[in-house]
């Protein structure tokens, strides 16, 4: 049965599409695309209802049928914002024609430059690093680096993932533009004779791969530790206090952090109130919330760290711009591919 949706949908099935285009368009609204799957991020949309009394309606889903989805719409498309994880899809949708530039001041001025598109179509919102976590009781020489990853003294040592996740693809981008391709393609293949097993599952999966004695040394999204440090998380949780960390390339280029961000809808039918709710992303508040509801790290200067997050300490993050490491992107799955990274 296709009925209105409420203040906080969560999915809309395709056949309720044309009952939800008649009131897309309706005042006092914001309709959100979002492949962000984390039920914390409903307290940024109930803040900003309570804020704006602009109703959120949001639907989920992978981030490219996200953006397949917007390009069929065409200028029918509901859709006001797309927010999603990763600068690859970020540029994605901005090459597929689906975002739009919009001039805000305030994002301008809260959002550093190199975490925001050159023609001012997306902005990032939060992020992650992604580092290096080892069992502090087998390894007493961890990796300080990216590139340490392809000692062979590590051999059959670490757990990774897999060469089609956009994690990979967008750290082994960022090493091209530091390293080169040339370089980058040595480094993939060596890394890949140090697996420890075919990569598989998900950032959590390698981290439990070290209590499991499966891995020794790991690479995840410093989030998912964050939130085994904050709560349960099965298989993990427990035996944490066995795992160390370490921010890699301390000395050269920083530690390589993952963006999430968002843009305005190429035919936002609330195009106002699609900036305002931006705008609403990179305030102190909502930008404190990124950190204490889901373990990241605000994109905005300055903004204070949860408990959970601080703990993992302070490190120099790699400020490459967000668009260069896009742009690298096809360069590393092809790189990838050579090296027999799975």
């Amino acid at each position: 049965m296709c009925g209105k949706p409420n203040a906080l949908l969560v999915a809309v099935i395709l056949a309720c599409s044309a009952s939800w285009a008649s009131w897309a368009s309706a005042e006092g609204e914001v309709n959100l695309y979002s492949s962000r799957h984390y039920d914390t991020d409903e307290r940024l949309y109930s803040d900003f209802e309570e804020q704006t009394g602009i109703t959120v309606n949001r639907i989920e889903g992978n981030a490219d049928e996200l953006i397949t989805r917007m390009e069929s719409e065409g200028a029918n498309s509901p859709a006001d914002i797309l927010l999603t994880v990763d600068t690859s899809r970020l540029e994605r949708a901005k090459a597929a024609g689906v975002l739009q530039s919009i001039e805000s001041d305030v994002l301008e001025r809260r959002v550093p430059a190199y975490l925001q598109d050159d023609d001012n179509q997306w902005y990032g919102f939060s992020q992650r690093a992604r580092i290096l976590f080892y069992d502090k009781n087998d390894v007493q020489d961890p990796p300080m680096t990216y590139q340490d990853l392809a000692d062979p003294k590590y051999k059959e040592m670490v757990c990774i993932r897999s060469s089609t996740n956009v994690y990979t693809q967008t750290l082994t981008a960022a090493l091209i533009a530091h390293l080169g391709e040339a370089a980058v393609s040595e480094w993939a293949a060596a890394v890949v004779d140090n697996f420890a097993r075919n990569p598989q599952g998900g950032d959590t999966d390698q981290l439990r791969g070290l209590v499991s004695g499966e891995c020794d040394i790991a690479m995840s999204n410093t989030y998912y530790f964050g939130r085994a440090v904050r709560r349960p998380v099965d298989g993990l949780s427990d035996d944490i206090d066995m795992i160390g960390w370490v921010f890699p390339n301390q000395n050269d280029i920083g530690a390589h952090m993952n963006l999430s961000g968002g843009g305005v809808a190429a035919h936002s039918p609330n195009k106002d109130n699609a900036i305002a709710f931006l705008e609403y992303l990179a305030s102190e508040s909502a930008q404190k919330y990124f950190s204490a509801g889901n373990d990241e790290y605000p994109a905005v200067p300055g903004v204070g760290l949860s408990p959970s997050v601080a703990s993992l300490g302070f490190f120099k993050p790699d400020d490459l711009d967000a668009a260069t490491i896009a742009d690298n992107v096809a360069a590393a799955q092809k790189l990838l591919n050579a090296s027999g990274w799975k």
